[in-house]
């Protein structure tokens, strides 16, 4: 069977429940926006260095995740994601471990140091994006509303593996400096 349907020609694409919409629409923005994080977090993964396998664990751990979240998205209405609180605590555990191996944080920081934490950086802020159209498909339409707390606690976390796997390859952070 071949991968194109033409279906989509026209501008418009299929949710699971048969519902066309418009490509622009808020929820297919946002929906191609978490499978772009996806797609991120798979380079991200294959860009980390063997000892930081906990990293890869729980980085393939969210991308099923956001598999989980896209499939939510991808019904019109609310389709609440199981065990997103759960894993939005398993997330604050991690955070505050890594926290504690890393130098405190006074100021900002550029976006940067080794591949897998640049990586990473850019992964958050496409996770922020993410976040923001959620937000704002929640102001139009009904959706599960531990999805955002789970992108933003999601956020943090890539911000803290970031900073982690730079300190564990020795890459300085840069502070941003006011001109």
């Amino acid at each position: 069977m071949p991968i194109y349907t033409k279906t989509g020609d026209k501008g418009k694409t299929s949710l699971f429940d048969g519902t066309r919409v418009l490509k622009s629409n808020k929820r297919i923005e946002a929906l191609g926006t978490v499978d772009e994080l996806n797609s991120i977090l798979g380079v991200v993964i294959a860009n980390v260095r063997k000892p930081e396998k906990m990293i890869k664990n729980e980085l393939e751990n969210v991308q099923h995740d956001l598999f989980e979240i896209g499939g939510s998205l991808a019904v019109s209405g609310p389709m609440p994601v199981t065990g997103l609180g759960k894993r939005t605590g398993e997330f604050e555990k991690s955070i505050d471990m890594m926290t504690k191996k890393l130098p405190e944080l006074y100021q900002f920081i550029l976006p940067g140091g080794s591949v897998a934490g640049a990586l990473i950086h850019q992964a958050r802020t496409v996770c922020r994006r993410a976040e923001r159209q959620l937000v704002s498909l929640m102001q139009k339409e009904s959706i599960d509303k531990e999805t955002i707390v789970y992108m933003n606690r999601l956020s943090d976390l890539l911000f803290t593996m970031a900073r982690y796997v730079n300190h564990k390859g020795r890459k300085k952070e840069i502070v941003w400096r006011k001109k």
